[in-house]
């Protein structure tokens, strides 16, 4: 579960990172080949598509390279508004 909105200063984007950080662990761990993540937190949990794309991409990314992981890593993006985040924060990533 991620984390509810509160205005950005309570936390939530280590706590989101954190929640996708623990997803991937758990999917190391069971030997998964592959991971699909929906917009964690942004449905009625109020987060800000845009900053969570942010959030969610980074963390992944940044856990991959640090394990040296084969894992296949999906976002799953329902709408046009979604994908669209998604996309512009891995473009943002890849970059930097």
């Amino acid at each position: 579960m991620g984390p509810v909105w509160r205005g950005g200063d309570a936390g939530e984007a280590e706590l989101l990172a954190r929640t996708h950080r623990r997803a991937l662990e758990l999917a190391h761990a069971v030997g998964a080949r592959s991971l699909a993540f929906p917009a964690i937190s942004c449905g009625v949990y109020g987060y800000p598509i845009e900053q969570a794309a942010r959030v969610a991409t980074a963390a992944v990314s940044a856990w991959l390279r640090a394990h040296d992981d084969a894992l296949d890593v999906t976002f799953v993006c329902f709408g046009d508004e979604t994908r669209r985040a998604f996309e512009a924060a891995r473009r943002a990533l890849e970059a930097a």
